[in-house]
């Protein structure tokens, strides 16, 4: 079931964040106008963890924000959050599934009701902004019909420990 955040499961946010594995990383190469991508795999995976992301009360009070939760037996499994953007596109900020329910069609049932709320409220399409060492996601995207609009090099440049590339990737209505 997948409900609308509000103030009353507000907490069950954090819930579906943990880690996952870093196998290798996108290699995206741009030719006659168009994205293309190679996947190179790491000899030795490791694990990452992102850092807890922020939701706040203006997800519930704001038009132009939302938080959908994922839950089974009323526990949350998923969630997806996003906002208005710039450019006309709804914004993905965070999709996150547990590990023991990725893989079984929770993130794509999130991303239907993400496309359903945008199209209700008149966006172009959805972006959103992922790692290119987070090869389970971008294979996600790719297989819902997402394409790769801009690489970002220096995005995490100043972080010490980060070794990436933002990778952009659109669903255009």
């Amino acid at each position: 079931m997948i409900v609308k955040m509000n103030q009353f499961n507000m907490k069950d946010y954090i819930k579906p964040n943990e880690s996952f594995v870093v196998s290798g990383k996108i290699i995206p190469t741009f030719s006659n106008n168009v994205w293309n991508y190679t996947v190179e795999r790491f000899s030795e995976p490791y694990s990452k963890k992102y850092e807890e992301e922020k939701v706040d009360i203006s997800y519930i009070e704001e038009k132009e924000k939302v938080v959908f939760l994922y839950y089974v037996d009323n526990n949350c499994i998923g969630r997806i959050k996003m906002r208005s953007n710039w450019n006309g596109y709804a914004l993905i900020e965070d999709i996150a599934v547990t590990k023991e329910n990725r893989k079984n069609g929770v993130g794509t049932a999130l991303l239907k009701e993400a496309i359903k709320w945008a199209k209700e409220n008149n966006f172009c399409g959805l972006m959103l902004e992922t790692q290119d060492i987070n090869v389970s996601a971008c294979l996600f995207y790719a297989k819902n019909q997402f394409v790769i609009g801009s690489v970002d090099t220096m995005l995490y440049s100043n972080l010490p420990t980060a070794n990436e590339m933002a990778i952009f990737w659109y669903y255009k209505f």
